[in-house]
């Protein structure tokens, strides 16, 4: 691929798709997302903003150590401390870049920064001059770059190139543009603005008017050669550009679009799994690309057209975003080594013990349901990956519930390694379960979400149930996954109680009181 046909893919999924409330995540998790990414062509991955924890730094910098061919990158206000804090994390990686940002629209200098346009204009040199002395890949950014007097952001653009920045960042901010105009305003700016052609330009689109992929398209068709986007669309508010869609538009729309990216697309449906269950926000089913439904055809007369011909209805394969076709054939009969079979073909590696452990919880799963999916399997091993080491684990549930009432909830739970039961009655049977943990584990949390969807069809189909909890300031979303539903309710409830502790340092759920 020449420099001009290239568009650079930037994955924001843990830095601003973490900015999405309740979507925090670990440093494990953002080492395994991580990894994914750079196993399927991201370019550059925003790990983080270093300044903003030490938790972040150290992410930020753990990150860095198992990358093998992505650019690691952190984000920088553009004071001298936090690009300095930056610089300091990203040096763990083979390749590492600054991205230092500034506003620069009016009503972010008068309303946020309290800054005049000359002052704005000074702090866009001298950030990316220090910036510069940490590394040769600088990038920055103009935040709110749409609402920006279209003289003075060239100005800007202007003075962070002779400063030495490498790419340049126009966002859509809060998600305002059209494509046309998008698409005009980086041509404008490649074409009139003094070394335009040193840097590489980049857009950053939030989907607030649902037009968070068409704008990035159309940057690149006014000569962007850089995509910053998140995976299955993740961010704050509405959230940003989706990797999958904008990677499969180029692949799928090529006569038109005759740009490429290094994506390995048979990666992405694996990739958007995993962010789903380490933020605990499901992919909604008619989502484009990875939803469940998007290979799904139910109308007769599209079924029939399918069987004459694919091409009928489907614009591209399943098996090119790695939606492969439903399988059948694991079931209580399939001995270990089938099932460790199964798991590789669904991008899973597993050390012995949780190999073991999988196994055990699919021969219970096929006890209880006739036909075993490979989405079954996908929700069970995601389950244990995500929450088989936690502090708080659910070992045993009973619920009388029906129209008599009341409703009650007896829990076993094991915390920290120690046995605690507790019985509580509640508005129904979830509403005595979410009690009954409270009793065993208090804790001053808030329940902000709760949600449950089939991963499969059937009466005897797994139940997902997503969980968000708030508490001191901050969220945390969880998911689990169980034949029963209030198993997965209660599962999901500890999960993102697990979380919630992990985040605020243990001081959210109390120690629980001796039986």
């Amino acid at each position: 691929m020449t420099k001009q046909d290239h568009v650079r893919i930037f994955d924001t999924t843990m830095r601003d798709g973490e900015q999405s409330p309740g979507a925090a995540m670990t440093m494990a998790d953002k080492i395994e997302i991580a990894r994914q990414l750079d196993s399927m062509g991201v370019d550059i991955i925003e790990a983080g903003f270093p300044a903003a924890s030490n938790g972040d730094f150290e992410a930020v910098r753990a990150v860095g150590t198992v990358l093998e061919n992505a650019v690691l990158c952190g984000l920088s206000r553009a004071g001298p401390k936090d690009i300095e804090r930056c610089a300091e994390a990203i040096k763990s990686a083979k390749r590492f870049r600054i991205h230092t940002f500034i506003s620069t629209s009016p009503i972010h200098r008068k309303h946020k920064l309290n800054m005049e346009a000359h002052q704005v204009l000074d702090a866009v040199t001298a950030s990316v001059t220090l910036a510069r002395n940490f590394t040769d890949d600088v990038e920055w950014s103009a935040e709110d770059a749409t609402r920006t007097e279209r003289d003075f952001l060239k100005r800007c653009v202007e003075a962070a190139i002779r400063a030495g920045a490498t790419t340049i960042n126009i966002p859509d901010t809060v998600g305002y543009s059209f494509p046309d105009e998008y698409r005009e305003l980086f041509r404008d700016l490649i074409e009139s603005v003094p070394g335009a052609d040193k840097a590489i330009f980049s857009a950053h689109c939030h989907n607030d008017l649902g037009l968070a992929v068409a704008n990035s398209i159309a940057a690149v068709q006014g000569g962007a050669r850089q995509i910053e986007c998140a995976v299955n669309g993740l961010g704050e508010r509405a959230g940003n550009a989706a990797l999958e869609e904008i990677v499969m538009a180029f692949r799928v729309r090529g006569a038109d679009l005759p740009f490429q990216t290094n994506i390995d697309s048979p990666q992405l449906m694996r990739v958007s799994q995993t962010v789903a269950r380490v933020t605990g926000f499901p992919v909604q089913f008619n989502k484009a690309i990875v939803g469940k439904n998007a290979f799904s055809h139910e109308s007769g007369i599209h079924q029939d057209g399918m069987l004459k011909h694919t091409e009928t209805y489907e614009i591209m394969r399943p098996e090119d975003v790695g939606q492969g076709a439903t399988s059948l054939v694991m079931g209580k009969l399939s001995g270990r080594h089938a099932f460790k079979k199964k798991l590789e073909e669904l991008g899973y590696t597993l050390a012995d013990n949780a190999l073991n452990d999988a196994f055990q919880r699919f021969k219970e799963l096929c006890d209880r349901k006739r036909h075993v999916f490979d989405e079954d399997i996908v929700a069970l091993v995601d389950d244990q990956i995500a929450h088989g080491d936690d502090a708080i684990q659910v070992s045993r549930l009973r619920v009388v519930a029906g129209t008599e009432g009341p409703q009650t909830a007896e829990i076993d739970l094991t915390i920290n390694g120690e046995a605690v039961w507790r019985t509580a009655r509640g508005n129904g049977p979830v509403d005595a379960i979410f009690n009954a943990i409270k009793e065993a584990a208090p804790h001053e949390a808030d329940l902000d979400l709760y949600q449950v969807h089939a991963v499969t069809e059937g009466t005897d189909a797994q139940a997902i149930v997503s969980v968000r909890l708030s508490a001191g300031g901050r969220s945390a979303s969880a998911r689990a996954s169980d034949a029963d539903t209030l198993v997965a309710s209660a599962r999901a409830y500890v999960a993102a109680l697990n979380r919630l502790n992990a985040l605020s340092g243990g001081r959210i759920s109390a120690q629980h009181s001796a039986a």
